[in-house]
């Protein structure tokens, strides 16, 4: 679906995305990640023709990137919201629609299930301005999908939202991924993507730190840490106990142990176990590792 390739963009003095490649498959939730100015921005803004890149190649299906063509097929809701405060509601919608193309009579048909889907027919008169942030972003939302596009770009697509809201727009994400719709996820917010992406790119400082499918990552970044959960407290264990809480133990086993060996300790300890799993570490802990030892080696060097 999406293929960028070694893309550079500065602004003056700074070097917003540096030399990023990367490879997006067609109806998967892809997660764009990285603090705030680490460039994720600047590269959604090539990605969707709003600036071009200094250096690079962007390939949608196949085709060099030509905003002309392809944004058509496209769906951007940007971090700054681009709504008309002083314009009603439905008026709006149908504007944005019509203006993606859609005829009067399929886009008041669209609207009308997307407006009925999140609880907003009797809104269609309101002003924007008049709207809570929240409410806003569900029409933001609405107002970016209704041309059905083949690309959907999402930047922060969860601010201003309480939770209920938010586990139906992640819904309706999900939803349009299994219908084939490719999905780019932009956020500072790590724990977010965790539930819903499948593929991941970290960026930071314009550069990628970090990428490939979300499973596999935290596979390779597991440190081979369990929570032991009993009835009782354990007499003995032979391995290094990081925690322990009302009988929950943190415990981190050397490189030759097996999990096994530690459950029939237990066992002949004559211990209830209550629960016994691998804890994996978050997206948050693996991108500061990984950030603060490339920013080690870089000063080693």
């Amino acid at each position: 679906m999406l293929e960028l390739q070694h893309l550079v963009k500065n602004y003056a003095t700074q070097k917003a995305v540096d030399d990023i490649s990367l490879t997006i498959n067609k109806g998967k939730i892809f997660g764009l990640l990285g603090p705030n100015g680490a460039g994720k921005s600047s590269l959604l803004r090539m990605v969707t023709g709003i600036t071009m890149p200094d250096s690079g190649t962007i390939l949608f299906n196949g085709e060099v990137f030509n905003p002309m063509v392809h944004n058509q097929f496209i769906g951007y809701m940007p971090e700054e919201r681009g709504l008309y405060k002083k314009m009603k509601i439905g008026e709006q919608t149908l504007y944005l629609a019509q203006l993606k193309g859609i005829e009067t009579k399929e886009a008041m048909k669209r609207i009308k299930h997307w407006f009925e889907k999140f609880e907003m027919v009797s809104w269609w008169n309101k002003k924007v301005e008049d709207l809570s942030k929240g409410m806003q972003q569900k029409l933001q939302f609405i107002t970016t999908i209704l041309h059905e596009p083949q690309l959907l770009i999402l930047d922060e697509p969860f601010s201003g939202l309480d939770p209920l809201n938010s586990e139906i727009i992640k819904d309706e994400i999900r939803l349009m991924a299994n219908n084939g719709t490719t999905i780019i996820f932009s956020t500072h917010r790590m724990e977010q993507v965790e539930e819903i992406c499948e593929e991941i790119i970290l960026v930071n400082k314009g550069q990628s730190v970090l990428q490939g499918n979300l499973k596999q990552i935290k596979e390779e970044w597991k440190k081979n840490i369990f929570l032991l959960e009993t009835k009782e407290a354990i007499p003995q264990l032979n391995a290094e106990i990081l925690n322990e809480v009302n009988h929950q133990y943190t415990i981190k086993l050397g490189e030759h142990q097996d999990a096994n060996q530690i459950l029939s300790q237990c066992i002949q300890q004559g211990i209830s176990i209550i629960k016994f799993q691998e804890i994996y570490p978050t997206l948050n802990e693996i991108f500061i590792e990984k950030v603060e030892g490339s920013a080690a080696r870089a000063f080693l060097k």
